[in-house]
């Protein structure tokens, strides 16, 4: 899976007069383009929904090694009026998909599920945002389509990470010949600065735009789609495409030192392990811990919650999701399971309480969106892997997701981010394979104050848990907050992935709770907006380890 944060009320202005801080409306993506695609909607007389999908389509373009319209989405909305909307947009295994498709002459075939013709789910992304502007917008899609498709035609230099990516994948994106046009010149992937220009999405754009989404879901498009599939040994078909709904979902909400939380429910297991994890949390001082008892205790929390994630998380329309797994008294027992001095054993996952029947109602990228109205949006939008499934479309320009990926393509098999799921995620047709995107909106006193999510498979999970609690347990600002540096545990495989930042020392110090470390310089993205309730202010800042631009009016 490769898929924000809005702040403050209660921090005092001084501190946020530092910051660039703006009225009206506020936008944070990864690229300067999207930033702008959102700012141009906003000056259009759009939304803070209508600017989410203007960046999101963007994005699609100018950053579509992440996400794009043969991905799918999370939308997390607060609405002007105060209601709430969480839609899913997560891509469907097709309806000849099976729990053992993967099983390819005897062996498991671990390649198929990341590449090629049986790695990608039904898109939703288009499906989502329809329904997300029918709802809430102000604008249409057509609106915010075109000036993208504009981008896609006249092209537009990449960027430093667009390249590397580009070169870590130039033997797989060469076996496809649509996919190797686009991205390759002379069997070479497009360096640095090199102009991607990008026609035949332009001209899906603009179909889209012309004829409505029905063009893709069982049209013009499904029926391209449909017999490369048939040609190249896929299974995808015009009805599967045609099948295709985005289900709106009841948030799940939670609490966390007295602000309260909505975020998106499964099939996403994101916003169910931060509310877990934060739960787990409440029962600690952390603020007053030095930093290597602070990564400590929360990877303890960490290792609890994902544990539970590979046992019971899966699609709530297919798998009985239980609701315990949020419930405070559960985190209390989970708590006293932590020793403060020494790594604890975790073998398994834990029993939530009425987990027979109290269950859930049946490479990413993020951004955030915000307006003076109140209307607050949480967009997580993925393809999964870098370049997805590695296919385009011949004649469409657009990626297809390698999504299938997601799913346990066997129960207990590590899927591209070493995860491992149990029967709760075994492939099925219909089927939306379990997510770690985590959008969340936080409120106070009922305002929306918050709102994060991030990007980078399951630390997306997190790298927001963490961004809350720098913000709401150590006051800290937006930008502040995103410097910090990072930690990672997802009880499988058992080693702490941290940010080198830390120092030798902090570092020494966590090793010697027992952890085994796995050093990296940098990972993830998170982008943020914060608020200043009594000025009236919104405070946009983008993650420093990547390429991002925030801005607002």
């Amino acid at each position: 899976m490769k898929v924000l944060a809005i702040l403050v009320l209660l921090l005092p202005s001084a501190l946020l007069a530092a910051d660039a801080s703006f009225p009206k409306h506020a936008i944070a993506t990864v690229h300067p383009l999207a930033t702008q695609a959102g700012m141009q909607a906003f000056e259009k007389g759009g939304n803070a929904i209508d600017a989410a999908i203007a960046a999101g389509l963007t994005l699609g373009v100018v950053d579509g090694h992440n996400s794009g319209i043969g991905g799918g989405c999370f939308f997390v909305i607060h609405a002007a009026d105060g209601t709430v909307t969480c839609i899913d947009g997560r891509e469907m295994a097709p309806a000849k998909a099976h729990r053992d498709m993967y099983i390819i002459n005897g062996k498991l075939d671990n390649e198929a599920s990341k590449t090629g013709s049986l790695a990608s789910g039904i898109p939703g992304y288009l499906k989502a945002c329809q329904t997300a502007q029918s709802k809430h917008g102000r604008l249409k899609l057509a609106d915010v389509l075109l000036p993208a498709a504009e981008i896609a035609e006249k092209g537009f230099p990449i960027d430093e990470v667009y390249a590397r990516k580009l070169a870590a994948t130039a033997s797989k994106l060469a076996r496809f010949p649509a996919s190797a046009a686009i991205f390759l010149k002379d069997g070479k992937p497009l360096q640095k600065g090199q102009q991607l220009i990008q026609t035949d999405l332009a001209n899906t754009y603009r179909e889209v735009a012309k004829n409505g989404i029905g063009w893709f879901y069982g049209g013009e498009y499904a029926r391209k789609t449909a017999e490369w599939m048939q040609a190249n040994g896929g299974i995808m078909t015009v009805e599967d495409f045609a099948g295709y709904k985005a289900p709106e979902r009841a948030a799940i909400r939670s609490k966390y030192r007295g602000y309260d939380l909505i975020t998106m429910p499964p099939p996403s297991s994101g916003g169910v392990h931060v509310a877990q994890i934060l739960n787990i949390l409440e029962h600690f001082p952390i603020r007053h811990f030095r930093a290597s008892s602070r990564v400590h205790v929360i990877t303890e929390a960490m290792k609890l919650a994902f544990a539970d994630r590979a046992y019971w998380l899966g699609d709530p329309d297919f798998a009985p999701v239980p609701r315990g797994l949020v419930d405070p008294a559960y985190a209390a027992e989970l708590a006293k399971k932590i020793d403060l001095d020494h790594t604890t054993a975790v073998p398994s996952h834990n029993m939530p309480p009425h987990w027979e029947g109290d269950i859930f109602g049946k490479h990413t990228t993020f951004l955030c969106t915000a307006d003076a109205e109140g209307n607050w949006v949480a967009l997580n939008q993925t393809i999964n892997t870098a370049f997805g499934s590695k296919v385009v479309i011949p004649g469409t320009g657009v990626l297809l997701n390698d999504e299938m990926d997601d799913f346990a393509v066997q129960p207990g098999v590590p899927n591209a981010f070493k995860l491992v799921g149990a029967e709760a995620n075994a492939v099925a047709p219909g089927k939306r394979p379990l997510s770690s995107m985590s959008p969340t909106i936080v409120l106070k006193d009922g305002k929306p104050v918050i709102v994060t999510g991030a990007a980078g498979g399951p630390t997306i999970i997190t790298q927001a848990l963490l961004l809350l609690t720098h913000i709401i347990d150590d006051g800290m600002l937006p930008e502040e907050a995103l410097a910090q540096p990072r930690f990672h545990h997802q009880w499988n495989p058992d080693e702490l992935k941290i940010e080198k930042t830390f120092g030798a020392e902090t570092l020494a110090q966590v090793r010697a709770f027992g952890h085994k470390l796995a050093e990296s310089e940098s990972f993830g993205a998170c982008q943020a907006i914060s608020f200043d309730a009594g000025r009236q202010l919104f405070f946009p800042a983008h993650d420093p380890r990547v390429p991002g631009s925030a801005e607002g009016k």
